[in-house]
């Protein structure tokens, strides 16, 4: 189940993302490419395009850590660089 936080927490998160201790990372268009491959292999599971993008980034940058609430499609999709990828909430 994913948790609801709410539009004040959503927004600290923003202001997080956009003070300068992230890096924002733009898509290219292997990363279309492959959340593409992903949201039809995973079709059943309903993955969105968000997720599949953070997957298909992470990928590309082979990162095995992942923020999230969202344990579910990040623990049954398996990503080509590494086993499993290590979730943290």
């Amino acid at each position: 189940m994913i948790a609801t936080i709410g539009p004040s927490a959503e927004a600290r998160l923003l202001t997080l993302v956009t003070s300068s201790r992230f890096t924002i990372i733009d898509l290219i268009p292997g990363d279309y490419q492959r959340s593409i491959e992903l949201i039809t292999t995973y079709s059943t599971l309903g993955l969105g395009f968000v997720d599949a993008s953070i997957i298909a980034v992470a990928e590309r940058l082979l990162l095995a850590t992942i923020a999230t609430l969202n344990d579910r499609d990040f623990r049954v999709v398996r990503p080509t660089h590494c086993a499993a990828f290590d979730l943290i909430p």
